[in-house]
């Protein structure tokens, strides 16, 4: 069997892999072996953030509903509860929204109350 040499082959995967690598900082971008290992944590680090990223709007909503609720004198986990009980289904995404609005979550809680 013949001898295949990579030298075309490799050559473009370093080159499309250090193309991922523009911006970073010193050897980070022009070394291959800093830059693949550098890809592979940022991945990494972006994967973690995006699930932060999700954490981080749910507390916001959390916030922006318990405050709405405050001028009503409820508690957030009993209006949750009754939400639940009422067979409400409203993610707390949409409450959030509806909360920013006092007339529409001034009927919505009324409902809860009865």
């Amino acid at each position: 069997m013949p001898r295949v040499k990579t030298g075309y082959k490799r050559t473009q995967k370093h080159k499309k892999l250090l193309k991922q690598a523009k911006g970073f900082y010193g050897s980070r971008r022009k070394i291959f072996k800093r830059a693949r290992e550098t890809l592979l944590k940022s991945g990494e680090y972006s994967f973690a953030g995006r699930k932060n990223n999700k954490r981080n709007f749910r507390k916001l909503w959390i916030i922006r509903i318990n405050a709405a609720l405050k001028e009503h004198n409820i508690r957030y986990s009993d209006f949750i509860n009754r939400l639940k009980k009422n067979n409400i289904e409203l993610n707390r995404k949409s409450l959030s929204a509806l909360a920013q609005n006092k007339n529409a979550f001034k009927k919505l809680v009324a409902q809860v109350k009865k």
